[in-house]
């Protein structure tokens, strides 16, 4: 079955020869002599004959083609007329003496044909908050002031236990199994299964052995499915004592005008609402582009979806980093690997890079334009929003062309609204 032809891929061939490419290649080895090293020779001495007799001609070529390599692009470019949507890949046809021949593929924007677009119906979800989950989220914001106090008596499920602990595997102390005066939520998990369990009953500056066995899936190898003792010794307990709704409460609060249960719960049904707001406004979004592409049609290269692909990786890592997480900690974690990420990711990318190309067909079947006024006045607006100069801002987002293609995306976007209700 023969391949179907697809129109927005070109290769453009390029050829480097003559006086230019015997200008790169010199200069190439002018390099090479001042750090090759040949008997009998000083560095920056070699000559050139006896060079090309030990590494050969062809020791210069490569290195001079990756010199010429830029020139050859943008002459691609400038005869082709083309604008590339992704990065164009290369090849080397051929190299010899007498020149390189370079293979740009360049990858131009497909046809995108919108069949539909308008009066597809679709409105978006009512925001409602109920007074369950205002006293919910109340209930959280109480826990978060909850105080410790310290008490007698014995711990108890819910205690806050300040314990001095060490772990012993066949009598010697193991690295990581040791902490002083470490704050334990009882009922946490947050040490090993019965740890905490043991804890409980003990008394203040009682001390106890604790026989426990570590999961056989724990991450370290040396005491996965080890038996082992820790020595525990309770110096303090502390119980959690919940907080009221009085003036002592409101004052630690430090919500500007909240003083009362009424104006709190307010307060919060205002916050959860606007939150509620942001998110049905996205499924809003989301449910739009969703009917609009499913009438769309386009041939979309899978370099374009690899390139995107290859953006929402690098957001990811980013992410992660943030978290103090490196993706290769990430991929033990979750036992995957970087294509298991991926694979999950290209149908995101898929629809990313659909959407953006359905988007700029209907502006331009709209005639939407965006005007640099607008775009300077959006980003001093912004710069002055995140704190910036404007040529700070204006560097950080990717220019003031990237600021015009944002509205104007934005456009399309409240355009669609209008257009769908």
């Amino acid at each position: 079955m023969a391949k179907k032809e697809n129109k927005n891929i070109h290769e453009i061939n390029v050829k480097i020869e003559g006086k230019d490419w015997s200008n790169a290649v010199d200069k190439v080895f002018e390099k090479k002599q001042k750090t090759v090293k040949v008997d009998g020779f000083r560095k920056g001495k070699v000559p050139r004959s006896v060079y090309e007799k030990k590494f050969g001609k062809e020791s210069l070529f490569l290195d001079a083609a990756n010199d010429v390599l830029q020139d050859a692009y943008v002459k691609a470019m400038e005869d082709s007329k083309l604008i590339p949507v992704v990065q164009p890949a290369v090849d080397i046809k051929g190299i010899s003496e007498k020149g390189v021949e370079f293979v740009f593929k360049i990858i131009t924007k497909p046809e995108v044909n919108v069949k539909k677009y308008k009066g597809l119906k679709i409105k978006p979800e009512k925001v409602e908050v109920t007074d369950e989950e205002v006293n919910h989220e109340l209930g959280h914001l109480l826990e978060r002031y909850t105080e410790l106090v310290s008490k007698d008596g014995k711990v108890e499920s819910g205690d806050v236990a300040i314990i001095d602990f060490e772990g012993f595997k066949d009598g010697v102390a193991f690295d990581g199994g040791k902490g002083e005066n470490y704050s334990l939520e009882i009922g946490s998990n947050t040490f090993i299964p019965g740890f905490e369990e043991q804890i409980i009953g003990m008394k203040v500056g009682e001390e106890k052995d604790l026989d426990l066995t570590f999961p056989e899936d724990y991450g370290a190898k040396d005491l996965a499915g080890a038996k082992v003792v820790f020595k525990v010794k309770v110096n303090e307990i502390k119980e959690k004592k919940s907080r009221e709704l009085d003036e002592e409460f409101f004052e630690d609060l430090g919500m500007e005008g909240i003083d009362s249960e009424e104006k709190l719960k307010k307060e919060i049904k205002a916050s959860i609402t606007a939150q509620k707001e942001v998110e049905a406004e996205n499924k809003y979004i989301d449910k739009i582009l969703e009917e609009v592409g499913k009438n769309v049609e386009v041939d979309i290269p899978e370099e374009m979806v690899d390139e995107e692909v290859n953006r929402l990786m690098g957001r990811f890592e980013e992410q992660m980093k943030m978290q103090g997480v490196s993706l290769d900690l990430y991929y033990q974690f979750t036992n995957s690997s970087e294509k298991d990420l991926r694979n999950q990711m290209e149908k995101e990318a898929y629809n990313n890079v659909l959407y953006r190309l359905m988007l700029e067909e209907i502006m331009n079947l709209e005639k939407i334009e965006i005007s640099e006024e607008e775009a300077l006045k959006e980003a001093e607006e912004l710069a002055k929003k995140y704190q910036m100069e404007k040529d700070e801002f204006l560097k950080e987002f990717g220019g003031l062309e990237m600021v015009q293609y944002d509205l104007e995306m934005r456009k399309v976007m409240e355009l669609l609204k209008e257009l769908n209700k």
